[in-house]
């Protein structure tokens, strides 16, 4: 067996599964429902149900007809529209994100968040008191010292693996003296982070989280799993064997999962790894559905373990045409607990947004095109909205107006390019059964830009898509005229181009909004504006008038001006030649500023004089 590779536990990870998602966010709209057994139907079968339902027996992937049968008390609602889910797992994620520093905050589908709170443990484990670990405060902010929460520093918040009572949490003693486990102190630290987040995600939001903390993604989804619902689990060190007969708490805690739990090894990778262990032959095409094999279980354990087992024979049993490069490096990596995957920073823009359904089978042209309106408008209800922001039009209100500035929307971003996909059925066999096909086709092109009218009807920009954009793609896909046995169609827009504005993605200023700002904002007392002047109150010597005679009578009416007077508006200046009180011509010269030249007689201005006449004084 080759060496295990080389571990990284500087990061700390926590990971957010939320429980009975789609149920609970009916639960949240109505309360009442926590207390019922509670199902979501999608098509004929219970997509999920909560905890009360699933004590009465009933579970996922549960034909509806049968969830009746067994408990028919159960509430069914409907949960084919994901709208409702999509957005509360964006306010969920948005939630979470509040917290956290450097937006490492990665979502993964509609109910799972992952989490690196490095930075927030660092800072917190350095401002530790050793000698009054009892009564530690975590600092949810740098520059707010009241942002945060007490805890007690000596213990693990929630369970551990292996339980506490096998491993004791440190003494204060031990801390104080600086005797303890750096990751282990990180980890107790990122615990009581956990639990705190876990609370308020229910009290503010009405939602239950199980919730895994470790050093890396995978670790910390597993260790999710362990207690369930709305609990936590930490993966306690030693991270690392020490000695040569004995085994990691990683290791003890991977070896008893199934090889096809391991988060990175999917379905097929799975079936290949099973399929030498066990000796059956693991041919498989690239399209090829794999044979479900005997019950036999195999675990991390038993791949780990197998004679010569190591990177060089997983790239033999796993790689191939089509197989990701280093394939087995990577999991040899995953089954001795080693992922060096990053929780990617958080996005406000998706890189692309999708809508597809599947169908019995569409083989007429009626039903294909109504199955593409549909399809088209969830599309743009879901384009516009999340790749649109409202915001206050506040740039042209005054500040004291500010509360009553319009909103406007503007796009965050826009796509680049439509894409059609299809799946068809293929045809039953002799016995009337039908092979799954897995293989889509799909057509691409641009985005037409009457997509990105709000004030236009989604309905009818559905209908305009569909006709003009979607249609024809679909007939290069399918020239036939009918009997096409489609299965699925997904409709997506990809290439998301940003726009400009004052978000740290943004492609840069939004232009419009600085100007609008520059003449309301700080900008505002020097905005040169043109006005009327009256000349009445200037004599033609450019000396006040009586009439111009200050209230506070500080200024004598006799006193003469030093200097001409100049409009605020203008560089136009009032002269004695102007007897009629008309206004200089502005593409004149202003003798004021110039003066003849006493060589050749031009007009010169001042600032050129000195300049001019020098150039006389050259010898030609």
């Amino acid at each position: 067996m080759a060496a295990p590779p080389r571990r990284d536990d500087s990061r700390i990870i926590i990971h957010f599964d939320y429980d009975c998602f789609y149920a609970s966010v009916f639960e949240a709209e109505n309360p009442v429902l926590k207390s019922l057994p509670l199902a979501v139907q999608q098509k004929q079968i219970i997509a999920t149900c909560n905890y009360e339902a699933r004590r009465r027996g009933l579970k996922k992937l549960q034909l509806v007809r049968e969830a009746k049968q067994i408990c028919p008390e159960v509430v069914v609602v409907l949960g084919e529209d994901l709208t409702r889910f999509r957005d509360a797992s964006k306010e969920l994620h948005a939630f979470l994100r509040s917290f956290i520093w450097g937006d490492r905050v990665e979502k993964l589908g509609f109910d799972e968040v992952f989490l690196d709170v490095t930075e927030m443990i660092e800072y917190n484990v350095e401002l530790l008191n050793a000698h009054d670990l009892l009564n530690s405060f975590f600092h949810l902010d740098k520059l707010d010292p009241t942002a945060g929460f007490a805890f007690d520093a000596t213990k693990f918040s929630g369970p551990t693996f292996p339980p506490s009572t096998d491993t004791p949490a440190p003494a204060v003693s031990s801390l104080a003296k600086g005797f303890g486990d750096p990751l282990r102190l990180r980890l107790l630290l990122a615990s009581h982070l956990a639990r705190y987040l876990r609370n308020e995600l229910e009290y503010q939001k009405g939602y239950t989280a199980s919730v895994g903390v470790s050093t890396s993604k995978m670790l910390a989804k597993l260790a999710g799993n362990v207690h369930k619902p709305s609990s936590q689990t930490t993966l306690l060190p030693p991270y690392l064997a020490t000695g040569p007969d004995e085994e990691s708490n990683v290791t003890r805690f991977l070896d008893s999962h199934d090889i096809g739990k391991v988060p990175g090894i999917g379905y097929k990778l799975a079936h290949r790894l099973r399929a030498h262990i066990l000796c059956h032959d693991s041919d498989l095409g690239p399209h090829e559905t794999p044979t479900p094999l005997t019950d036999n279980k195999v675990t991390v354990h038993d791949v780990r373990c197998f004679p010569n087992m190591g990177p060089l024979l997983l790239e033999k049993i796993l790689g191939g045409p089509g197989s990701p490069k280093d394939i087995g490096t990577k999991v040899w990596g995953l089954i001795n607990g080693v992922d060096t995957s990053e929780v990617s920073a958080a996005r406000d823009i998706p890189t692309q947004i999708s809508i597809e359904d599947s169908y019995g089978t569409l083989d007429t042209f009626d039903a294909v095109k109504k199955a593409l309106v549909s399809l088209a408008a969830s599309l743009i209800r879901r384009v516009r909205t999340d790749l649109t922001e409202e915001g206050r039009d506040d740039a042209m209100q005054p500040e004291e107006n500010k509360s009553s500035s319009i909103k406007r929307i503007r796009w965050l971003a826009h796509p680049r390019t439509l894409r059609l996909s299809t799946r068809t059925r293929s045809p039953p066999d002799l016995n009337g059964t039908r092979s799954h096909i897995y293989n889509r086709v799909s057509r691409s092109g641009p985005v037409p830009q009457f997509l990105f009218n709000l004030d236009d009807n989604i309905d009818a920009l559905a209908e305009r898509l569909v006709h003009e954009n979607i249609l024809p793609m679909f007939r290069k896909l399918h020239p036939e005229r009918a009997d096409w046995h489609l299965s699925l169609l997904n409709i997506a827009v990809t290439n998301m181009v940003e726009t400009a504005g004052e978000h740290k993605h943004s492609s840069g200023r939004d232009i419009e909004k600085m100007f609008r700002r520059q003449e309301t904002g700080l900008l505002r007392p020097w905005k040169v504006a043109d006005s009327d002047i009256n000349l009445t109150e200037h004599d033609v010597q450019g000396t006040p008038t009586a009439s111009s005679k200050w209230k506070d009578d500080k200024l004598d009416p006799t006193h003469e001006c030093p200097r001409p007077l100049r409009d605020s508006s203008t560089d136009v200046v009032f002269t004695g030649d102007m007897a009629d009180g008309a206004w200089v011509d502005s593409d004149g010269e202003d003798s004021t500023w110039s003066e003849p030249c006493r060589f050749c007689g031009v007009l010169i201005p001042h600032f050129a004089s000195v300049a001019h006449e020098l150039y006389h004084t050259v010898p030609e």
